[in-house]
């Protein structure tokens, strides 16, 4: 119970301090404009912009499961990026351990997501003839799932990527199957990221 208040008490701390970084670069961002002072008006704005995505991404790590099957979370491993002017929010959480690993990355504006949305337009670019690509849906988006096979081990390694509107969902997981993939995907709340990114 006292792992619970301290972990409650250090979640508020943080949240407040986020609150009071945000209320600073708005007031800055006001004031350099009311001089107009243009340049850095943006730029507060831009810190305040990465702020908001930095946010959004704590947010949406937590609602990644805690595990996937047998793979438990490395939180210890959760990370949050926010790139002004590039992608906007990058958010990384690895599952399981060397026998058998996998991991997410959800990066919002991601310029990738206009070319899967065109193979995902063409069903006979989707699937490929030996097996290694091929569409599914997961959480009622359709995406790609890719195999590919180490040639000297013969370990299959997957990928899937989930496009939601800008933001782009991947899915790693190495040393798998496509049953175990597709399992693990379906327990990612696909629809509730989307929402929260958008």
């Amino acid at each position: 119970m006292n792992m619970k208040k301290l972990l409650t008490l250090i979640l508020l701390t943080c949240a407040t301090t986020v609150f009071a970084q945000f209320d600073t670069h708005l007031a800055t961002a006001k004031a350099e404009y009311a001089k107009g002072n243009l340049e850095a008006s943006r730029f507060a704005m831009q810190q305040l912009m990465t702020e908001l995505d930095v946010q959004i991404g704590k947010e949406v790590l937590a609602l990644l499961p805690t595990k996937m099957d047998a793979l438990n979370a490395n939180i210890i491993n959760d990370n949050v990026t926010a790139n002004t002017g590039l992608a906007g929010c990058l958010i990384h959480r690895e599952y399981g351990s060397q026998e058998k690993e996998a991991r997410i990355e959800i990066m919002s504006n991601s310029p990738l997501v206009a070319s899967l949305n065109a193979i995902l337009a063409m069903p006979f670019m989707g699937n490929s003839g030996d097996g290694s690509q091929k569409v599914v849906k997961i959480g009622g988006y359709k995406s790609i799932l890719q195999k590919s096979v180490d040639s000297e081990t013969n370990v299959e390694n997957y990928t899937l990527q989930i496009p939601m509107n800008s933001t782009l969902l991947t899915l790693y997981a190495d040393k798998s199957n496509e049953t175990e993939v597709l399992k693990w995907a379906n327990t990612i709340p696909v629809d509730k990221i989307a929402k929260m990114v958008q």
